[in-house]
């Protein structure tokens, strides 16, 4: 452990958080990276550091203090130290486990594509958590958003942001499209354009099984009912398909006390509508038009109700399946769609990265869009919380920017703490705030009656909620 990063002396008073076995230990003075953030960062930081400090004396009268470390990325580092992310700056939120940031830029130019995604990768994030659920009073755009409460788990370090593609032109982009056609694709019909530019996206068993099995171990923790899994299969057979098969067997093999799928539910309740039923007519049940299909598939679906039966029947038969987590799966544009219409349906959704950054945004807009919406990014024994929204560059320093997505992520950080007490408190300082209708500008001017409130009045204001 060094005494200092990127020159920054490491607080006195506090310790590093451990890590061993899969299990954290907190101490009562944990030292906590902080990235400040570019742009409108610095408003929502300092604003939001007032409320995580304020949250955790009033829950704890002293006895527990978090001792902020502040580790440089992005434009304030780059202007420092000519680094847009410092080793050191990887390396304290490595050797300090947990950590929290604002909003980074992309460096324009070359280098670095993402500072995020960089992030992500070097320490292998590979659960990217976004919680989007309804605080009364919050302007939506949808007639009920209380309805929509999911989690999202996004695998974050796979998918097209491997960044593995070529330029248009380049000699690695003719030397790739060369292979795929004269050697992948030969004696086919198919052809890549000479004039593409290509990318190559990577979805592995490692990466979809960690990712999965992650969401369901949460479900059970958080008793939510539901794991979908949000895929591109029908198109994608190969990546996102087989992150669908990959998703059902970590369900089935790894937890299969706890879980039922959609297909398994569906014959057993068959059965238990009709106790009569032959494993051929619940074949039919459960996939209309059977009798015209081929012949092996039909034997297959038999098949298949036969050894659902005979596996666990006994375990989950007899109405025992729907006390259940249920495991069933959506292709990624019908998913858009469904938390319009039937958001009371999901739950958690495990997705690719791609399908999931969609998501996230787009459920988030629902609930009051992105100012308002907090994320995580978690490892094994590691975790970076952060705002989901951009730098916006012309609102910085002007004191006017919502701090909601970065205060909720602290509220998460604390939770992933084991500190539940200050979580809530600021959760429900939060909701309070916002039903008083005192609200920065982008709920401001959506909200009849509300007052405008700055950055630093609108966190002013949540402290003094947590007291009364």
């Amino acid at each position: 452990m060094q005494t200092n990063y990127n020159g920054i002396p490491v607080p006195a008073n506090g310790k590093a958080i451990e890590y061993a076995n899969g299990v954290y230990t907190v101490p009562d003075h944990p030292i906590i990276p902080f990235i400040e953030g570019d742009g409108t960062g610095r408003d929502i930081w300092r604003a939001s550091k007032r409320v995580f400090d304020a949250a955790v004396e009033a829950a704890y009268g002293g006895k527990r203090k978090v001792e902020w470390y502040e580790v440089l990325a992005g434009e304030k580092s780059y202007r420092k130290n000519g680094e847009w992310l410092p080793d050191d700056t990887v390396k304290a939120t490595m050797d300090f486990r947990v950590s929290i940031k604002g909003p980074l830029t992309t460096p324009v130019g070359g280098g670095i594509r993402s500072l995020n995604v960089a992030l992500r990768q070097l320490m292998d994030l590979y659960q990217c958590i976004r919680p989007v659920k309804y605080y009364a009073g919050v302007p939506s755009p949808v007639k009920h958003p209380e309805k929509l409460n999911v989690v999202i788990f996004r695998e974050n370090t796979e998918d097209i942001y491997a960044g593995i593609e070529f330029r248009e032109g380049t000699p690695e982009a003719a030397k790739l499209i060369a292979f795929v056609n004269d050697e992948m694709l030969k004696g086919t019909k198919k052809r890549v354009r000479l004039d593409s530019g290509v990318g190559i996206k990577p979805i592995s068993i490692t990466g979809s099984k960690r990712l999965v099995r992650a969401a369901i171990a949460f479900a059970l923790k958080e008793g939510r009912r539901t794991v979908t899994i949000v895929h591109k299969g029908n198109i994608q057979k190969f990546t996102e398909g087989a992150f669908r098969e990959w998703g059902y067997e970590v369900a089935v093999e790894e937890f299969r006390a706890e879980t039922v799928t959609e297909r398994e539910s569906w014959i057993l309740g068959n059965l238990e509508a009709n106790p009569k039923l032959t494993a051929e007519e619940n074949a039919a049940l459960i996939e209309p038009g059977i009798e015209f299909a081929a012949k092996e598939f039909g034997e297959g679906v038999v098949a298949e109700v036969k050894a659902v039966l005979a596996s666990i029947g006994e375990t989950h038969g007899a109405g025992k399946w729907k006390q259940k987590v249920l495991i069933n799966d959506r292709i990624a544009d019908s998913i858009f769609q469904q938390i319009i219409l039937r958001p009371e349906d999901y739950s958690i959704l495990a997705t690719t990265n791609l399908n999931g950054d969609y998501i996230s945004d787009a459920a988030a807009a629902q609930v009051g869009g992105l100012g308002i919406a907090p994320g995580g990014n978690v490892g094994d024994g590691y975790a970076v919380f952060e705002a989901t929204h951009g730098t916006a560059p012309k609102y910085a320093d002007k004191d006017v920017i919502n701090p909601g997505s970065l205060i909720l992520s602290g509220v998460m950080l604390f939770d992933f703490l084991g500190w539940n007490e200050a979580a809530r408190l600021i959760e429900s300082s939060i909701e309070k705030t916002i039903a008083q209708k005192f609200v920065t500008y982008d709920f401001e001017r959506a909200m009849q009656g509300a007052t405008k409130a700055k950055t630093s009045e609108f966190a002013t204001r949540m402290i003094e909620n947590m007291q009364g």
